[in-house]
């Protein structure tokens, strides 16, 4: 290791401060105000996820206005099984209140980056040091006496301007592809409830005019009238069904118990987007079975509430993965697309429904089958489900590249991470690797 390496105490290099609980009796609200209130469920891949504030009102605001962070604090979230978070403040973020479970880092010394700070916190090395300082066993703390005190190695400040950069560019990209992959879902969730919910297209026809969004030649495909059903008004020639004969709930899959297989847990399915973080090679028990194809929805409380829900395309072909036995899997049958399954399971009113409806013992509820079977679902005629299939399946398409892109970045940036932040390996060694890697991921 170079001599340019030293090693230092995060007292002598930065402030450390708490954040504060709200006073008794005030809360927070939805109504956006000019003071965001940092929650840790606010937290999502160490940034603040904006779509998720809560905000204080002025009167509360008063008591706490000291408790606040600024634009490249680095933060550590201090309580139970969350120790270990580790969060970076944009500049959008300046003079925001901070939850009592989690303490700040502002630099006080132009040798640290403070960006520098939040990689280290991040690697295993500083994960390790974070885990070691927390006492209690129950429901631990990270007292703010132990962050202060614990020692960093870190080299010079040019080093570490350019680690940031190499690193950030790596972080970049990934946003860049996960931002990517939010909006096309939001295209196809859109196009869904223009076309299954609101029924845009046969409406506009029913009034003389010309569908918006498309083609002549799309356009053609819808009726331009309506008819009663058992189960409500539809457009003419297609049918209302419930979601049982719709779909396939829970279809049967050969799996042998015992074997071998690829297996998926709840905690790896997400509360946005299709994807999910990985699975593991469990022997089979008892579960849930799925294919490609398949729709993934969390029926137990609060992973439902939450969002659960994942579109199965990362199997092999003719793999039979198996997961939690509290995944519901739907799958619609023909002339449905696959896909439909899942911006379904998106669509605000069959989660709805199915929060509703669960039923159970407190802290243990669950959706029944049944339940969702009875849900009533708009089934067209068979070229209109076949052009919805073709637009959507590009859209998940280019979802699963794009998260495969985002991927293969964060393994490289995990594997580069802690030889950086150690000193193992240096810039001139990696650089070229990466701009190429980035290139090849645009």
């Amino acid at each position: 290791m170079s001599s340019e390496w030293s090693r230092v105490r995060i007292d002598e290099i930065g402030e450390v401060k708490s954040g504060k609980r709200l006073p008794l009796g005030h809360t927070l609200t939805d109504s956006p105000t000019d003071f965001p209130y940092i929650r840790l469920v606010d937290i999502a891949d160490g940034r603040v996820s904006l779509n998720r504030l809560q905000f204080l009102r002025p009167e509360t605001r008063v008591h706490i206005k000291r408790y606040v962070v600024n634009s490249n604090d680095v933060c550590l979230a201090i309580v139970g099984h969350t120790i270990g978070v580790v969060f970076y403040i944009d500049k959008n973020l300046d003079d925001v209140n901070l939850t009592e479970n989690a303490a700040r880092i502002t630099a006080v010394k132009d040798l640290l980056n403070p960006k520098y700070l939040y990689y280290y916190f991040t690697s295993p090395v500083g994960q390790a040091e974070i885990q070691a300082r927390k006492v209690g066993s129950a429901q631990g703390k990270l007292p703010l006496y132990n962050i202060k005190s614990l020692e960093i190695l870190i080299p010079s400040r040019e080093t570490q301007d350019n680690v940031v950069a190499l690193l950030d560019a790596l972080d970049n990209r990934i946003t860049l592809l996960r931002e990517t992959n939010a909006t096309l879902e939001a295209i196809a969730q859109a196009l869904f409830k223009s076309w299954f919910v609101d029924f845009d297209p046969v409406r506009a026809k029913a009034e003389g005019l010309e569908p918006e969004g498309m083609d002549a030649a799309t356009a053609a495909l819808f009726p331009d009238s309506f008819e009663e059903s058992e189960l409500g008004l539809v457009p003419m020639g297609w049918r209302m069904l419930p979601l049982e004969d719709a779909y396939e709930i829970n279809p049967k899959r050969k799996l042998k118990k015992g074997e071998m297989a690829s297996y998926l847990d709840m905690a790896s399915v997400g509360t946005q987007g299709h994807v999910v973080s990985g699975v593991v090679e469990r022997e089979m028990g008892s579960g849930t079975k799925f294919i490609n194809g398949d729709t993934l929805l969390a029926r137990i409380t609060p992973c439902l509430e939450n969002g659960k829900s994942a579109f199965v395309d990362f199997l092999s072909v003719d793999q039979t993965c198996w997961g939690s036995t509290e995944f519901v899997v739907l799958r619609p049958r023909a002339p449905l697309p696959p896909y439909h399954g899942y911006l379904l399971a998106r669509h605000s009113a069959f989660r709805e429904h199915a929060i509703q409806s669960m039923s159970g013992t407190s802290g243990r509820q669950r959706v029944q089958n049944d339940v969702l079977g009875r849900y009533s679902v708009v089934v067209p005629s068979e070229e209109v489900a076949e052009t919805f299939g073709a637009v959507v399946g590009s859209v998940q398409q280019n979802i699963a590249a794009s998260q495969k892109q985002a991927k293969t970045l964060t393994q490289l940036r995990d594997t580069l991470l802690p030889r950086l932040i150690s000193g193992q390996l240096r810039l001139p060694e990696t650089e070229a690797s990466i701009e190429n890697m980035l290139s090849e991921a645009v």
